[in-house]
């Protein structure tokens, strides 16, 4: 992310064919600088606008979005690869959570009393400015109004950098804003490569600045917002891990962890990714979840009848497929796929690796594709040591009958930001959500979320 500013143009191609759907070209630089104008002007009018007309734009955000969710679950699909019925599910999420911040926002941001010697002391919760968000491809949509939702409710301005692959997808969630009402410079959208991005972060106009990424595109827009003395969200990679210990309900278990590893082909943070399993569900377990993984439909992302489709980009599947191999010769068994399939796109098969073991790359990295990591272990104590064994701290999942047992653990010893007992990890509006260790810092969402990108102001009368 250097601070280079030359040009250059944007490429949307279909994963699937391999197809170039568009090219877009790069916004320049001086209508950079128009953007963050607008973004700045735009703030002062916002912030006084006040959460009820706030909240009756927000409101026709979502209408919008439930309206064209059948047009965006198509563009995904063809920008990056997402099956339809997946996307549609995502603009829905994407329409809940605007609405969400409709309805709470006020009530979120509400001063708070605070009894001290002076006549009147109270803490106010008040809007820093404009936020710059750096967001992925892999939930083009929901990724965005994930940020976006509780910022702007907030009083703040937004603009977005979207990931390079999903240029359409930016394109369309700037339109929905302006078709929803929302005045100008209140979100604005930045078609950028990676290598501008230091140059709006230091612009005197951003106030803080948050990033969906991997773990070093994190530490590079954390140290650029920290030599600017400005605060950042960061949400990155995850490596987590779902415990299932031997009296929990393995059938179920399997499902809903083939589940957890195979949405969105495997291409999310909190996907399942490393299944450790105690020696008494060891063999069962990997029986059923292969049962499971098999039985999904992998093709064309435009069918309503496929469940995987392919992965976002041909150097993902090559990066997967290396790790893949790099853990077989490491002594890792590929019991199920593993190999690259003839034909067009960047489709990858489930795959389920057992026998994984430290120094292997499905033990200590992110697998960022439709493939599962078995790690077979002794005893519960085992478990909970080999699923904190990672330097990632986004998410995890324990199933088991033994509810105290579970909420015990879930608790006190597993190291993530969230920590599901059977179930899937997810992400909820009315609930935090982000990581610790090298899954960032932060929260997005619920009240937490909000307050993020706001001055938590304490006035004080005498």
């Amino acid at each position: 992310m250097s601070g280079a500013v030359q040009s250059r143009g944007l490429r949307s191609v279909n994963p699937a064919t391999g197809e170039v759907l568009e090219e877009y070209e790069e916004t320049g630089a001086s209508e950079v600088s128009a953007a963050l104008a607008r973004a700045s002007r735009g703030f002062r009018a916002w912030r006084a606008a006040g959460f009820q007309e706030r909240s009756k734009a927000m409101a026709r955000a979502a209408a919008a979005l439930l309206e064209r969710k059948d047009r965006y679950a198509q563009l995904m699909a063809r920008e990056m690869g997402k099956p339809v019925t997946q996307g549609r599910s995502e603009i829905e999420k994407c329409a809940w959570v605007c609405l969400h911040f409709a309805e709470h926002a006020e009530r979120y941001l509400a001063p708070e009393m605070v009894p001290t010697d002076a006549k009147e002391s109270f803490v106010a919760f008040v809007p820093l400015g404009t936020v710059l968000a750096v967001m992925p491809w892999n939930f083009p949509f929901w990724q965005v109004f994930r940020f976006a939702a509780p910022t702007l409710m907030a009083g703040n301005t937004a603009i977005l950098k979207h990931a390079s692959n999903v240029p359409g997808c930016a394109q369309a969630i700037g339109r929905l804003f302006r078709d929803a009402g929302f005045p100008e410079g209140v979100f604005e959208v930045l078609l950028l490569g990676s290598e501008r991005v230091a140059s709006v972060i230091q612009a005197p106009e951003i106030a803080a600045v948050t990033l969906t990424g991997s773990t070093e595109a994190g530490r590079q827009v954390a140290g650029l917002a920290g030599w600017a003395l400005k605060k950042s969200v960061l949400e990155l990679g995850g490596s987590d891990p779902y415990v299932i210990f031997g009296d929990a309900d393995l059938p179920k278990a399997a499902e809903t962890c083939a589940d957890a590893r195979l949405t969105n082909a495997g291409q999310s943070c909190i996907a399942a990714k490393r299944f450790v399993v105690p020696d008494t569900a060891h063999d069962r377990f990997v029986e059923l979840l292969i049962e499971r993984m098999k039985s999904k439909r992998q093709g064309d992302p435009l069918d309503s009848r496929t469940e995987l489709g392919p992965l976002a980009r041909a150097d993902l599947r090559a990066e997967l497929h290396r790790q893949v191999e790099s853990s077989v010769r490491s002594g890792a068994r590929a019991v199920l796929g593993g190999r690259i399939p003839e034909g067009p796109g960047a489709y990858y098969p489930p795959t389920v690796l057992t026998e994984v073991r430290p120094g292997m790359p499905a033990y200590s990295e992110e697998l960022f594709g439709p493939v599962a990591a078995v790690i077979r272990v002794r005893d519960e104590e085992e478990a909970i040591r080999v699923a904190n064994d990672t330097r990632f701290g986004l998410g995890a999942s324990i199933f088991t009958r033994d509810l105290e047992r579970a909420k015990r653990l879930a608790r006190d010893e597993v190291e993530a930001g969230s920590c599901f007992v059977n179930a899937q990890v997810h992400s909820d509006p009315r609930l935090p959500f982000g990581g610790i260790k090298d899954s960032g810092y932060g929260r997005e969402l619920s009240s937490f979320g909000i307050r993020e990108f706001v001055n938590v102001k304490t006035v004080y009368v005498g």
